[in-house]
């Protein structure tokens, strides 16, 4: 979202252009650009509010941007002949932090009174990304780690595109300022070689943006590189739109073809999971359209839309509003249980953000604004200085509350219990002591649920999505008489606590590599769509450790169980083949149930036995290996009884939380599983 310096939404610095009108005056004002502003944030927040979609208008902003700021950029340079770069910062970030560092305020005081503890720690994470404008890369991040993917939705989700704005204002003017110092020394206009520069960032950041979308969707979604070429398509705008002279009829039918194309585009494409590749041409291709097509003075062009005071009054909104709107919602969802908002309860939270939007635009831009009036406030020292007294204390207070939350969990292991206290899937196995069980607080608290790993995670022997490498952690004895791989995606890795306490009681070697979402076979992996070349390469350097290692035996999922259904995948087998080829035998687990809610937050809402759901949601009435003709290196075992007594799968079992999202077991009921699932590795290995 852009918030125009003061005379940014003005044309560029040239010659009036031929595509707009008198109406514009002398300072080259156009009105149309707050209308386009406008359209762009309602979209964002209807289809976020009611459809759960992703419109484009964000795209949209993010041209704007490049087009406004670039205009103002050149403007400074062809009158002082050069760009002050600290004045431009510091008048930028004045401008823009108070109202977002305000934003920030209100998600820490919703995060406290309506959204789950167990979101805590992350949302205090990117609210700092948020301050720091870095939220982007935290996304980026978080997309491409499987643990993470299935989480709700951040209340400052939404910064990222402010973030990929904040660093292209610290980019651009630098790269204008390089571009007007190599036309000086060659002769060459200032405006032709910016022109160049933008040009070379705009086709290079395209190409990127079209390969790492193809790659990798996920990760490019908040990418800058991908991203920056929606930005210097407005700075190329801006550099050449004094260059078009256009009759009334072509600007009024493209100003039109502009706006029902920026409307449709979000019905029309999935913009969620094509973006930002070339597809993005279409919402930036269209507000294009609107610019060139300028004010018409026609009585039937889009600029009689957009130049409507109602409307122009809500552009001046946009930045405000686009800051209240997501955070909204997002507490609205959580606090009703709702997936998308009702028509009632969407007007509720599109009203409230436009109210907050109101309030913030007036009370604080507008204090801000007659604060710094005065020429002596008008300086860069006060214009940081204010930045900082608002963003500071954001830092401050999610630095602080991020460690209080650490204290809180390190007070929380410290005063766990006595293990009788928590028996977990004991309670299965011996019913008795379901008798000796008091009145006690989960455990792991639903706070720690996800960072409850064991050190198979912790110590990084289990890799992420996007990694390539085989992390080889080894345990135990090198001279032991029998050594046991551990080898799978992150459905085998919960099982690891147990494994490797069964390893450590019998003195055998273990050695372990897992990688999220990749299964240990030989089918081709698919995510997203899209062949997931790096679970390919995982699984060939994973198998060439174990031709390597020759262990005795292989610790893996027999099965694969998901709400479509449960099935034992061709390729599971081809595996287990291969590795009778190499003597080496197999222990298949059977894959565990899903849940159709998510665990640690539904034990948090305060009504623990309705967190419940059945085995067969995913896993299939039997076990699908049962009759099958294995391979006789193949033996396999079910546990799923210890974890889903009964076929029913509750969060909590022995006061123990079970799952701590809705597929991944806590490592603390693991470590409940271990007196069986060392039975089952005995049996199976005879060791």
């Amino acid at each position: 979202m852009s918030v125009s310096t003061p005379g940014a939404a003005a044309a560029p610095a040239g010659a009036p252009s031929a595509t707009g009108s008198a109406a514009r005056g002398r300072t080259g004002f156009r009105p149309e650009i707050e209308g386009l502003r406008a359209i762009a944030v309602v979209l964002v927040a209807v289809y976020h509010i009611w459809f759960g979609r992703v419109s484009g208008g964000v795209d949209v902003f993010l041209l704007l941007t490049g087009f406004l700021i670039t205009g103002s950029l050149m403007r400074a340079l062809e009158r002082d002949g050069r760009i002050g770069f600290v004045a431009f910062w510091a008048r930028l970030i004045r401008r823009l932090a108070p109202a977002a560092a305000v934003a920030l305020v209100g998600v820490l005081a919703a995060t406290y009174f309506w959204l789950p503890r167990s979101r805590w720690a992350d949302i205090m994470s990117e609210v700092r990304a948020a301050a720091l404008y870095h939220e982007n890369w935290a996304l980026a991040r978080a997309a491409v780690d499987y643990l993470a993917r299935d989480a709700a939705p951040s209340p400052v989700q939404h910064f990222w595109s402010l973030s990929i704005q904040g660093q292209f204002y610290v980019l651009w003017p630098i790269l204008i300022t390089l571009a007007a110092l190599v036309a000086a020394r060659t002769r060459v206009p200032a405006r032709r070689a910016v022109l160049a520069a933008v040009t070379a960032v705009f086709v290079c950041s395209l190409a990127y943006s079209v390969w790492i979308t193809d790659s990798d969707q996920a990760w490019a979604y908040f990418d800058t590189g991908a991203r920056l070429w929606e930005l210097a398509l407005g700075a190329i705008l801006a550099l050449t739109i004094h260059r078009f002279d256009l009759p009334v009829r072509l600007r009024t039918v493209m100003g039109w073809v502009g706006l029902l194309g920026l409307v449709t585009c979000g019905f029309l494409l999935p913009v969620a999971t094509l973006f930002p590749g070339y597809v993005a041409l279409w919402p930036t291709g269209a507000a294009v359209l609107v610019i060139l097509a300028g004010t018409t003075g026609s009585r039937f062009g889009a600029d009689r839309l957009l130049t409507w005071r109602p409307l122009t009054s809500l552009g001046g909104l946009s930045y405000a509003l686009y800051l209240w709107h997501w955070p909204i919602l997002v507490c609205y969802l959580y606090v009703t249980d709702r997936a998308l908002a009702s028509p009632s309860g969407g007007a509720l939270v599109m009203g409230l953000a436009l109210a907050l939007a109101w309030v913030t635009h007036k009370v604080v831009e507008g204090g801000t604004d007659r604060l710094t009036r005065a020429d002596r406030r008008r300086t860069p020292a006060w214009s940081l200085g204010l930045a900082a007294s608002f963003l500071v204390p954001v830092v401050a207070l999610s630095l602080a509350w991020s460690g209080q939350i650490s204290e809180d969990q390190r007070i929380r292991r410290e005063h766990a219990g006595e293990p009788e206290s928590y028996p977990g899937a004991l309670t299965v196995a011996e019913s008795n002591t379901l008798e000796s069980l008091g009145d006690l607080p989960v455990l792991p608290d639903p706070v720690d649920a996800r960072t409850d790993l064991s050190t198979h995670h912790t110590e990084g022997c289990h890799v992420n999505l996007a990694s390539t490498d085989l992390v080889v952690c080894d345990r135990g004895p090198t001279d032991a008489e029998h050594t046991l791989a551990f080898v799978g995606a992150s459905r085998t890795a919960h099982w690891y606590p147990a494994v490797a306490a069964a390893a450590d009681k019998h003195g055998w070697r273990l050695v372990s590599f897992t990688k999220s979402g990749c299964q240990f076979s030989t089918d081709i992996p698919y995510r997203d769509g899209e062949v997931f070349t790096e679970c390919q390469e995982w699984d060939a350097k994973a198998m060439a450790e174990l031709e390597r290692v020759r262990p005795d035996a292989v610790f893996t999922s027999s099965t694969r169980a998901t709400p479509a259904g449960e099935t034992v995948p061709d390729g599971f087998v081809e595996r287990w083949l291969q590795l009778r080829e190499l003597g080496i035998d197999v222990i298949g687990m059977r894959d565990l149930p899903r849940l159709d809610y998510q665990s640690a937050e539904c034990v948090e809402r305060g009504n623990p036995d309705r967190c419940t759901s059945p085995a067969t949601y995913s896993q299939a009435a039997t076990d699908p290996v049962a009759g099958m003709d294995l391979p006789d290196n193949v033996t396999t075992t079910d546990l799923t009884g210890y974890v889903c007594p009964s076929g029913e799968c509750d969060a909590i079992v022995g006061n123990v939380l079970v799952f701590w999202d809705h597929s991944h077991m806590t490592a603390t009921y693991a470590h409940t599983l271990e007196p069986m699932v060392e039975e089952a590795l005995v049996e199976a290995t005879g060791w």
